[in-house]
């Protein structure tokens, strides 16, 4: 008798990602749900996690595994210590990101180089402030070096207004510097713009962004935030809400005091952050 033929199954790949949906269950570490729980940062490799408002390299994780694909190229409009950058590195896709303060964007120069490369990728790290047109302009000439005219994913991570402070005050354009949370909204409408502009039609842009509480009341900036960029022309996708209770810093005495704060005074502690994912408009 003949041998019997044997019928391989061609995979189903996603136009976004590489995932072949005709084993899509075995995939277990990339999320699919809109609660992210999160037992403890990621520390290999050279992430750190020493830097104030760093988001933990388990965000650009999911997002790069989820809406790219290997060669792609992913921007980061508030690189910081270059978290985003590190894994574009670690896993196979090319990366741009833009830091307004110089010692910040040397420091993650430093970390990214020294973050294996298996995939020989380019990363590229721009001083600059990412709502300026100059610096989109910038980001746009290192894509037309990789041959591409667009983005594929952009990670915007901005301060959560003035909770901390990164330029001391010294710095104008520094989102963390500003009056108010209007003014906060108003001068972030700039960078969702440069995202809308650099990013490829039909791809995805990712906001991580928490809320804030002032004179005694709750602020939703993220909600500030995701109603923003909606009105820059972002389709909303989704809304994640990522603990981050694994990753407080406050233990013992300080963490009891904030917990009878919160009990005396009638408030809650902020356990969780978000990630609004939006898909540009394929038109």
């Amino acid at each position: 008798m003949p041998p019997e033929k044997v019928i391989k199954r061609r995979p189903k790949v996603s136009t976004y990602n590489d995932i072949d949906l005709t084993r899509w269950k075995d995939y277990p570490e990339i999320e699919t749900g809109s609660l992210w729980l999160f037992e403890r940062r990621d520390r290999t490799e050279t992430h750190v996690g020493d830097y104030h408002g760093n988001f933990i390299p388990q965000i650009p994780q999911q997002l790069l595994k989820r809406f790219t694909r290997q060669g792609d190229v992913v921007v980061d409009l508030f690189l910081g210590m270059g978290t985003t950058l590190i894994e574009c590195r670690r896993l196979g896709r090319h990366g741009i990101g833009v830091e307004l303060l110089d010692h910040v964007a040397e420091a993650a120069r430093e970390r990214i180089e020294a973050t294996a490369n298996p995939h020989r990728v380019e990363t590229q790290v721009l001083v600059g402030d990412s709502g300026a047109p100059g610096s989109a302009e910038r980001v746009r000439n290192h894509l037309a070096a990789l041959g591409k005219e667009h983005a594929d994913l952009v990670v915007l991570h901005p301060p959560y207004g003035d909770i901390i402070s990164f330029s001391k005050g010294e710095r104008p354009e520094d989102l963390s510097n500003v009056a108010s949370d209007g003014e906060f909204v108003e001068r972030f409408r700039p960078v969702l713009r440069r995202a809308y502009e650099l990013l490829a039609p039909d791809r995805f842009m990712a906001l991580v962004i928490g809320d804030k509480y002032a004179q005694g009341s709750w602020v939703p900036l993220g909600f500030m935030g995701m109603q923003a960029a909606m009105d820059e022309g972002f389709r909303l996708k989704s809304i994640i809400v990522k603990d981050i209770n694994g990753n407080e810093k406050g233990k013992g005495k300080n963490a009891n005091l904030w917990r009878y704060r919160a009990l005396a005074q009638g408030y809650y502690l902020f356990k969780h952050e978000y990630v609004f994912l939006f898909q540009k408009p394929d038109r």
